[in-house]
């Protein structure tokens, strides 16, 4: 059995395939690829597959990751190509690689974030004001319900930029088994200590990484 991961683009109106749909789609391209899947044994055999992290409906990202098992070793470029051939608009596969680290081993993600108001100063004051207080509290869903937690800690602000009406914000949360952050909470805690309106207009992951900052591969 050979074990490869893909790094594949779900941009444009991919972004609107949610997780579940998700699933179905990799199974329906894994049977016109061609390729000599791994099937799981049993009564019900189906294609195995993973992803690594799941992305919430309406994000694009760069760096989704698909893990899957041949039955054959075969030219990784020619798997790369088979995938492309039958990927649906708005989803291509960047790179196919033997499996590397575990998905255990995620720590963190990357998130641009483009914002849009007709006050765009006004907002990047509010960011930078909220980005400055002690703590930025804001009710998250969990399995055991409702709780306040303090995000504070857990952004690394890497960049902010203006261009036109646009407010860009560059930022690592953490992700993974342990801790996973979405970015829509950051953009909650903003409206509840701002009477700046703005609008949501993309959220894109861009990197996936493992402790000390390192690509997940």
């Amino acid at each position: 059995m050979i074990r490869l991961r893909a790094v594949f683009e779900k941009k444009g109106r991919a972004r609107y395939i949610s997780h579940l749909d998700l699933n179905r789609c990799i199974q329906r391209i894994f049977r016109r690829s061609g390729l000599p899947i791994w099937y799981t044994e049993g009564f019900n055999p189906h294609p195995y597959f993973s992803f690594a992290l799941a992305l919430s409906l309406g994000f694009e990202s760069c760096c989704e990751v698909l893990d899957f098992n041949l039955n054959e070793d075969m030219p990784l470029d020619e798997v790369r190509s088979r995938l492309n051939a039958v990927m649906p608009d708005g989803m291509s596969i960047a790179s196919v690689a033997p499996q590397n680290k575990k998905i255990t081993a995620i720590e963190k993600a990357e998130y641009v974030v483009e914002l849009s108001s007709e006050a765009p100063d006004k907002l990047a004051d509010a960011f930078g004001a909220l980005m400055a207080s002690e703590k930025i509290l804001i009710e998250k869903k969990t399995k055991k319900g409702i709780k306040l937690v303090d995000l504070k800690p857990s952004v690394e602000l890497i960049s902010t930029e203006r261009a036109g009406d646009a407010f860009r914000i560059t930022l690592m949360l953490p992700a993974g088994t342990q801790t996973n952050f979405n970015p829509t909470l950051l953009l909650e805690a903003l409206k509840n200590s701002s009477e700046t309106e703005f609008e949501m207009v993309k959220i894109v992951r861009t990197r996936i990484l493992c402790e000390n900052n390192e690509f997940f591969s």
